[in-house]
């Protein structure tokens, strides 16, 4: 029953997440469509709420480890937004040059591309050890699980709705 609930909050999660990511890839399906930008912050703000309440949910943690996990995974969260809005930008950038794509700038969106996945890297490799230090490994290691399942099914969406480059 627990397991069931931690899966339906997970799937919950990454439906609001694909929603998310879906608006912000929308302008590659309809070029000429603007987001509002005070409907996708709300949505961002209730994305990362619910986050963290399948988080807490799949975590388990006692409240000696809640102390300390809670204030490393927001500094986590905020340096992540900021991976993913810049993955954003390359979205909508993407999109404006979609019709007019020379190689220049297929070079030019790809080096960025990896750029964003580096960095992504990277952060995890920064926090892994912090986490490490305010759970034990294997919950620091079912925190990632959590989070790049959500990355995954994002991705699988963004890629489903972004047309591939043409010649």
């Amino acid at each position: 029953m627990k397991k069931m609930k931690r899966n339906m909050g997970l799937t919950a999660i990454m439906a609001a997440w694909i929603l998310a990511f879906a608006l912000v890839a929308a302008p590659i399906r309809a070029e000429e469509q603007k987001a509002d930008t005070s409907n996708m912050e709300i949505l961002r703000e209730k994305f990362h709420a619910d986050k963290k309440l399948v988080v807490a949910a799949n975590m388990d943690l006692t409240e000696t480890e809640a102390k300390a996990f809670w204030p490393i995974y927001q500094e986590y969260q905020t340096k992540l937004t900021k991976i993913n809005e810049r993955l954003g930008k390359l979205i909508m950038d993407y999109a404006e040059n979609y019709k007019s794509m020379t190689n220049d700038i297929a070079q030019k969106l790809m080096k960025e591309s990896m750029v964003v996945e580096k960095e992504r890297m990277a952060l995890k490799e920064l926090y892994f050890p912090k986490f490490q230090k305010a759970v034990s490994a294997m919950k620091a290691a079912r925190y990632f699980q959590i989070e790049n399942k959500i990355q995954a099914i994002v991705q699988y969406e963004v890629a489903g709705s972004i047309p591939l480059v043409q010649n």
